[in-house]
């Protein structure tokens, strides 16, 4: 007992510490590329604490077009904490997205010059020092008669000059890979977005004036003083487009699907799997825990007592089976993760095993929904009109 009781805290601790180095890992697909990053200017900085997060382009499935998510000043959820800003990465034939995350470090980016201190590598904007985040004037817009802790550092930045091209591989895309530094944030305690971050994204996916098909990659509100805050005095309009941009006329056919992926690592060299544009399955799950449940068929009444009872029977025995199915898959993967925390596996192992996982879950779900469709074919009692065969007129 005590053997097993070990074995499950290791297990839960495993499980903890997985959870954190993946935490909100969720990437999207498309097979069209984002436009480029407008050209704005910087909002004056509200107040002490506040850290830039940039613009960047999301995508809605629910409307087929990528939409501008606003830059905007956020405060640090916790001090020391930095923004690492999300991106786009090229994955041999389509284009996947990264979420951003705090963390005491900033993290691999795609290597994108967002601007105001997000050159594509680290951060020049700012820094954490005795508890206070001091600020670089010569990136960022701050009002020192408010804000005192500031200092003054040269930094290159040619986003006005160069391509301001918004995702990382492809045909013209950035060409970075993670340095050993941002590898080492990969492994770090992380952070979601905050609350007030989630809400700007909402309101930035509502407004029919950000989405790219309408804009043209020249969003009205590009930046903005504080989460949410699209109409304040201080929400920018962008200037001009990174570069000209017209959407395609078949962007609807382009969506792929929503799938978990590693946040940190270098752009993905798989291709996300193809969606069912039916609605139906396969779907991007990558473990059996995240399958839906199986849309069971509803008794059958066709007046044969006999009959009905036998076919209810075979359908639980089916449901039983696939469910022990399901759940030993799922404790088989548990394992392979258990094994890779444990003898510090890198991010392409781990990507690897994930790809495999999705795999074999996708194959279990379908073998489980041939077996039932096969089950109501063979199985089900015919109903009363195809019970006796049609007589002849004739006879």
């Amino acid at each position: 007992m005590r053997t097993c009781s070990v074995r499950a805290v290791l297990f839960a601790f495993v499980l903890l510490v997985m959870s954190s180095a993946s935490f909100g890992q969720v990437a999207v697909s498309v097979s069209f590329g984002p436009p480029a990053l407008p050209v704005y200017e910087q909002p004056l900085c509200p107040g002490e604490g506040y850290i830039w997060t940039p613009g960047y382009w999301a995508w809605s499935d629910d409307d087929d077009d990528y939409y501008w998510v606003p830059g905007t000043w956020v405060l640090a959820p916790e001090v020391g904490f930095l923004w690492t800003p999300p991106y786009w990465g090229w994955n041999n034939g389509a284009f996947v997205f990264y979420d951003g995350y705090w963390g005491p470090h900033v993290g691999f980016y795609g290597g994108i010059n967002y601007g105001f201190g997000y050159v594509g590598e680290g951060f020049e904007g700012g820094r954490w020092d005795n508890g206070r985040f001091f600020y670089n004037r010569s990136v960022t817009n701050v009002n020192v008669t408010n804000i005192h802790n500031v200092y003054n550092k040269t930094v290159i930045n040619n986003t006005t000059t160069v391509n301001r091209v918004s995702y990382n591989g492809g045909n013209g895309g950035v060409t970075a890979r993670p340095t050993p530094q941002q590898e080492a944030a990969m492994h770090e305690r992380h952070l979601p977005p905050a609350a007030v971050q989630t809400q700007h994204v909402q309101a930035a996916r509502g407004n029919r004036e950000l989405r790219a098909s309408a804009n043209h990659g020249k969003p009205p509100v590009a930046a903005t003083a504080k989460p949410g805050d699209f109409h304040g005095r201080e929400a920018k309009p962008a200037r001009e487009a990174g570069a000209p941009y017209q959407p395609p006329a078949n962007r609807g056919a382009g969506k792929a699907n929503n799938r978990p992926a590693n946040r940190e690592s270098a752009p993905p060299r798989e291709s996300a799997p193809p969606r069912n544009e039916s609605g139906g399955r396969p779907s991007g799950a990558y473990h059996p825990k995240e399958l839906p449940p199986m849309e069971r068929p509803a008794p059958s009444h066709t007046g044969n007592a006999k009959a009905d009872q036998k076919y209810q029977q075979q359908q639980q025995k089916l449901q039983q089976k696939q469910d022990q199915e399901r759940q030993k898959l799922q404790q088989q993967q548990e394992r392979e993760h258990q094994r890779l925390s444990q003898h510090n596996a890198n991010e392409a192992q781990k990507q690897n095993t994930e790809q495999r996982h999705q795999q074999q879950t996708q194959q279990l779900q379908q073998r489980h929904e041939q077996q039932q469709q096969k089950l109501q074919q063979k199985q089900a009692p015919p109903s009363r009109s195809e019970s006796k065969p049609p007589k002849d007129r004739h006879q």
